[in-house]
């Protein structure tokens, strides 16, 4: 089937620059709705500067910077998923609870990651285990 010509323009250096727009918008409305978004760009940004401190190797201290950035990819995700559900209609449903209930366990396991990255390296850094 082919696209529609509005769509068809959008190719190239263009394609990007709108990917990145939406992009843009996307972290916009993330931050704009999604108190935990918040809470966690503020936990990436005071994170930073200490994984560089913690880190013994520059791939611990990627590794730590990394794990709180892919907590805040799945946070989006989630989101992504219960504005879906609730764009479909505000009466209950059990599909939609179990839509929004698995995000919310996938945000749940992929919090574990951070905090297991950090607690090893922390303690790696005091000498309580060898990495």
């Amino acid at each position: 089937m082919p696209a529609p010509a509005k769509l068809a323009k959008n190719t190239g250096l263009r394609r990007l620059f709108l990917a990145g727009q939406h992009s843009k918008a996307g972290l916009a409305d993330a931050w704009r709705r999604e108190e935990a978004f918040r809470i966690e760009t503020t936990l990436l940004t005071i994170s930073i500067p200490l994984a560089f401190w913690l880190g013994a190797t520059i791939s611990q201290t990627f590794l730590l910077i990394f794990s709180i950035l892919f907590l805040m990819i799945v946070e989006i995700l989630n989101s992504a998923i219960e504005t879906v559900v609730d764009r479909i209609g505000p009466e209950q449903h059990e599909l939609s609870r179990v839509a929004k209930d698995m995000g919310s366990a996938s945000v749940l396991l992929s919090a574990l990651f951070p905090a297991v990255v950090w607690v090893t390296v922390t303690l790696g850094r005091l000498g309580f285990v060898t990495l």
